[in-house]
């Protein structure tokens, strides 16, 4: 009697698309001539890497950080997150990604000022799709995780500049994006306290967090794992 295996073996689904990818994208501006802003660029980068982009004030940071963190659109070539085709996407299509990926670090801290440090981890839980009966614990852990635990009462003007951005860090991830970006999040803090970020940066890094870094500092650039420069718009991978 022939048994029939009706089990059927998995397929081979390949290893999982880059969290983020650039394929042949670019940022250019009408004018007379047209300004690039950036170039068109290929760049991917896989779940868990840590990556820096540095380079100095009007090489094309900025158009990169916007085009990464769907804040803005390439007028050529495609950006994909998690795999998935983005230059076509609405903006309701384009904010529920940012909300559900993406997990931003500005160098200003952007903080509410009247509002505790809890409650800023909070507010960003509103927008990100964290059920209301895990937003406390949620905020209090990426509070604890930052090690900030002792200052949730605290208002961010009764905090140090470190303090505020390990702050705003814990905002960033307490919705578990898939990707940190940050933004010269070192360009407002002294040297201790520079150095303090970047740690907390190689923790969340060893915990498995993508992070992209953009900076114009070849100190902080060297933390991570790989590096990308930008200049005049051109993206180049750094030996």
């Amino acid at each position: 009697m022939t048994v029939l295996n009706l089990i059927e073996a998995p397929e081979d689904v390949g290893p999982p698309p880059p969290v983020l990818e650039l394929q042949g994208a670019g940022r250019q501006f009408p004018g007379d001539p047209p300004v690039h802003a950036l170039h068109p660029a290929d760049l991917a980068v896989a779940a868990g890497e840590y990556l820096s982009v540095v380079g100095p004030s009007g090489s094309g940071k900025s158009t990169l950080l916007n085009l990464l963190g769907l804040l803005d659109m390439p007028t050529e070539g495609e950006y994909l997150l998690d795999g998935i085709p983005t230059s076509d996407a609405g903006e309701r299509e384009r904010a529920a990604l940012r909300a559900g990926h993406i997990g931003f670090v500005f160098q200003s801290f952007h903080l509410m000022p009247h509002r505790t440090v809890l409650e800023n981890v909070l507010l960003a839980t509103l927008y990100s799709g964290v059920p209301r009966s895990e937003r406390r614990d949620r905020a209090l852990a990426a509070l604890e995780r930052v090690g900030l635990s002792h200052r949730i009462d605290f208002v961010p003007t009764l905090l140090s500049g470190g303090e505020r951005q390990r702050a705003a860090v814990a905002r960033a991830v307490v919705s578990q994006p898939r990707v940190l970006l940050a933004d010269e999040p070192t360009g407002n803090l002294d040297s201790e306290s520079s150095a303090g970020v970047l740690d907390l940066f190689d923790e969340l890094h060893a915990a498995g967090l993508t992070l992209l870094v953009i900076t114009h500092d070849d100190e902080v650039s060297a933390r991570a794992q790989r590096r990308v420069r930008i200049a005049d718009g051109y993206l180049r991978e750094i030996a």
